[in-house]
């Protein structure tokens, strides 16, 4: 096994201090700056699709609970893939694996608005979650083992950021195709997006660059598989990480499906209720990287607690607000906190363990973010059937403060907390 490449950290004193194009423009590594293309072409292409998704089944005569348990196989599809994931990287390579997912999950958003049955519904869904989660640990393992020691989250914030201006995009263009042709050939807008990347991956990512330090080598060139950390070991170095986005999965799936749903009944349009997911991301895109300095000076653990904090009464918005700017104030203002969790929660991971071990951490990861989406939407979607959307709005209240809870059990989890040395990274 080789030891990662040192990445080139151009993040001298003076560069900190510049503004965010500056640093944007020094990071040079080919590998990350490919990354971060090809993660903002699949968020654009979710958010062609994904602001339409419970307008359209629920076009199709699907009702709430119908919806939610429909997300089930979405999820299901993270799930069995999220572990394997971690091995067929380290078996295939980044590259492949980015480019067959992506191919894969053109193939399966494109076909969504062509079948009919409720199977055929749940079959796409599944292979969409499946392609979904393997093109997120080919990236985050990339990401995670080439960014300097002491700027995870600054780098995995650019990561989010990417994927936070595809959700603000999408949506938007979204509206345009929609008002021009249907909601189906968004589906298939976002199916050619996808495609159009694997190719941008396929002439420009440097596979060997994007392989080092995780990819298998040969027993006899170093490392042995036996030498890494146990499973179970890297489970609870980053088991606040995998809190961190199990909630969020919960909250993220459960408010696409049926946020639109709840502000319909508040009185927005069809059109304002697919701009709402947009403000969300666009809290996201303007704050994830703040967040991610703060989280880098001040800890990562404590700043996903402030986050947190505040992303509860964001929640407590909604509740209480019907007029359209004071609903999309207040989603802007969960996407700033609750989004901007993700890559800090990343970049703790990134600082507790190795780089070859990133792919199995990011398996679990992704894992423990699917699970929330398993669970999520059906609980939602049942409370909102039965006790209507305030209810539904009341147990994100609940989940988010028990995750609060537990980031000041686990503060020690976090190195500059605990003042344990980080894990094997390349160093500023």
């Amino acid at each position: 096994m080789t030891e990662p490449a040192q990445a080139a950290d151009p993040m001298t004193e003076p560069a900190k201090a510049a503004g965010f194009l500056t640093r944007l423009a020094s990071v040079k590594d080919p590998a990350i700056r490919a990354v971060y293309v090809t993660i903002l072409g699949l968020g654009t292409s979710y958010g062609l699709a994904i602001s339409l998704v419970s307008v359209f089944l629920e076009e199709r005569n699907f009702g709430k609970q119908e919806i939610g348990r429909l997300a089930i196989f979405f999820a299901l599809g993270i799930v069995l893939l999220a572990v394997p994931s971690g091995y067929l990287i380290r078996k295939l390579g980044t590259k492949g694996v980015l480019v067959g997912s992506l191919v894969g999950y053109a193939a399966a958003v494109a076909l969504f608005p062509f079948v009919t049955s409720y199977a055929g519904f749940a079959g796409l869904r599944f292979l969409d979650g499946a392609f979904s989660v393997c093109v997120w640990v080919s990236s985050e393992t990339v990401l995670l083992a080439r960014a300097p020691r002491t700027e995870k989250a600054w780098y995995m914030s650019l990561y989010a950021i990417a994927l936070a201006l595809g959700y603000v995009v999408g949506p938007l263009v979204s509206t345009v195709v929609v008002a021009l042709a249907s909601k189906s050939a968004s589906f298939v807008a976002a199916g050619a997006l996808s495609m159009l990347t694997a190719l941008f991956v396929t002439l420009k990512l440097d596979a060997k660059l994007a392989n080092d330090g995780i990819a298998e080598e040969p027993d006899d060139v170093g490392t042995k598989p036996e030498a890494r950390l146990a499973l179970r070991t890297i489970a609870w170095r980053i088991k606040m990480c995998c809190l961190a986005t199990f909630s969020y999965g919960y909250f993220q799936a459960s408010l696409v499906l049926f946020l639109p749903l709840y502000l319909k009944e508040q009185g927005l349009t069809e059109i304002q209720t697919i701009v709402a997911p947009a403000f969300f991301a666009a809290g996201m895109l303007l704050f994830a990287n703040t967040a991610a300095r703060l989280g880098d000076e001040h800890g990562h653990l404590f700043l996903m607690r402030v986050l947190g904090s505040v992303g509860v009464l964001s929640i407590v918005g909604f509740l209480f607000v019907k007029a359209v700017g004071l609903v999309f104030l207040a989603a802007f203002i969960a996407g700033a906190s609750l989004a901007s969790v993700s890559p800090v929660s990343l970049a703790l991971q990134g600082t507790v363990i190795p780089a070859a071990d990133l792919s199995r951490a990011g398996g679990l990861y992704n894992a423990a973010y699917a699970l929330g989406m398993l669970v999520g939407p059906p609980i939602a979607g049942a409370l909102f059937a039965t006790l209507g959307g305030r209810a539904m709005l009341v147990h994100f209240l609940v989940l988010w403060t028990v995750f609060v809870i537990f980031t000041v059990v686990f503060r020690k989890d976090d190195p500059r907390v605990s003042g344990r040395p980080a894990d094997l990274g390349p160093t500023p």
